[in-house]
């Protein structure tokens, strides 16, 4: 069900080559009040945002002249922090990572609800609010634009993966979060058979956490929190 217009003053961009999503993006995204601008390929996209400021983009990684990838590292690499939610599948987890490694905020697997769109672009525009260029609790401290990790100010040298997932956990402290959860977030992709891969990652976390007091706990069945000892 189609939510009811709500008045606001930001300006989405989406860019998608399929008519008909981008279309039902664009109704969708309007009937909630947002003002809507569309493109169909990279070369529109880019005349747009030459021109105009949107608040945020919805992108479709997969386009006729290129990828979203491609717009969103030229975005990044130009000191853009406009909020980018990308649009995939599930088919391409190997997209998924490597748009949230060039900074993409979200995303959002095809095929998928519009309502769920709503929401996904409304948490995207509250997170990128609330997000400083550099959090941090404890001993933690992560620069969201360099993506890097310190520990008592001192540079961690964490892979990408691994500065994703502390930063789940910096940014939740004391709160347990699911297993299945932390492997989407951070592979961009389902779990399924794969749950050694967070373990063998927590295991490295945790070597690098001895002796500052904090450290990350298992609790079974129900997944990891970042805590003081």
């Amino acid at each position: 069900m189609m939510r009811s217009r709500t008045t606001n003053n930001k300006t989405i961009l989406c860019v998608e080559d399929d008519a008909v999503i981008l279309k039902n993006n664009r109704v969708t995204l309007a009937a909630s009040g947002y003002k809507v601008l569309t493109a169909e390929r990279l070369a529109d996209a880019r005349a747009i945002l030459a021109e105009r400021n949107p608040d945020g983009i919805v992108l479709d990684i997969i386009l006729p002249d290129g990828t979203g990838i491609d717009l969103l590292t030229e975005l990044r690499g130009g000191g853009s922090k406009i909020p980018v939610l990308l649009l995939t599948a599930w088919g391409k987890p190997s997209d998924v990572a490597r748009g949230l490694k060039a900074g993409a905020n979200d995303y959002l697997s095809k095929p998928f609800e519009y309502e769920v769109l709503l929401a996904r672009v409304e948490a995207m525009f509250r997170n990128a609010e609330l997000m400083p260029e550099r959090i941090s609790h404890g001993p933690v401290s992560i620069d969201i634009l360099s993506r890097q990790a310190f520990l008592n100010g001192e540079n961690m040298y964490l892979t990408q993966k691994e500065v994703s997932l502390l930063q789940l956990f910096v940014q939740n402290p004391g709160r347990i979060i699911d297993v299945e959860y932390l492997y989407e977030r951070v592979w961009g992709q389902p779990m399924l058979n794969s749950e050694n891969a967070i373990k063998v990652m927590m295991s490295k976390l945790r070597a690098k956490l001895v002796g500052t007091g904090y450290t990350i706990t298992a609790s079974r069945g129900e997944g990891y929190c970042y805590e003081m000892e």
